[in-house]
């Protein structure tokens, strides 16, 4: 039976590896100039149906993410090109976002188009998904059955300890933010965009790297 030692690691092992790439501390401000039209109910409904999401993408990457790419015959090179360009686009859409710019009520974003772009790619984007694909493939080297599905609980429990992480940022992004002011919040904003452009860049670049490697 696994020990207490190796279910703490199991646990650490799978927040330690997503919270760097994830990071809900970088993409609150992302989720909140995204979300900057949307009354308090709405980005409020927002943060708890993308932590959902994220929670059960993560989940799905975890334990079948490699089966279903083998499906389709995808690999991860690509699933990293495309999500970069996805996240260079959402990047420079909120970049190039007018100040004040007036959005009609109408179009505010709802909690039912939470998927994309907030919960994938902006916070779970193609690098987390391969960290989750990665570490979901490793197998526990225990023998019993019990073992298994304790350590499995303790990966299991890190994800959930990640959606919580996230939910606490963004459900409390613009309370966060407000203390910097309007202007020093919109140049936050800009600035998180267009790191979130150089971080696609960077997507593309590593999958194509990826891709040009395999093809010597």
């Amino acid at each position: 039976m696994a020990n207490v030692n190796s279910i703490v690691s199991a646990f650490l092992l799978f927040y330690a590896g997503l919270f760097p790439i994830v990071n809900p501390i970088g993409a609150a401000p992302i989720f909140l100039g995204l979300t900057r039209h949307c009354t308090d109910e709405q980005r409020n409904a927002l943060a708890l149906r993308v932590t959902i999401n994220c929670f059960f993408l993560l989940l799905g990457s975890m334990l079948i993410g490699s089966y279903v790419l083998d499906f389709f015959g995808i690999t991860l090179p690509i699933v990293r090109i495309a999500g970069g360009l996805v996240v260079t686009v959402t990047g420079w859409n909120l970049l190039q976002e007018e100040d004040g710019e007036d959005v009609p009520s109408e179009k505010a974003v709802r909690p039912t188009e939470a998927f994309y772009p907030l919960t994938m790619p902006i916070t779970v984007g193609p690098g987390s998904i391969a960290v989750a694909i990665t570490l979901g493939s490793q197998r526990p080297r225990v023998a019993d059955l019990v073992s298994v599905a304790t350590l499995g609980g303790a990966a299991v429990a890190g994800v959930i300890a990640i959606a919580a992480t996230i939910y606490v940022c963004y459900r409390f992004a613009e309370r966060t933010v407000s203390t910097l002011g309007e202007d020093a919040t919109d140049v936050l904003v800009r600035l998180s965009a267009f790191i979130l452009m150089c971080i696609g860049i960077e997507i593309i670049w590593n999958g194509y790297s990826a891709l040009a490697n395999i093809g010597r």
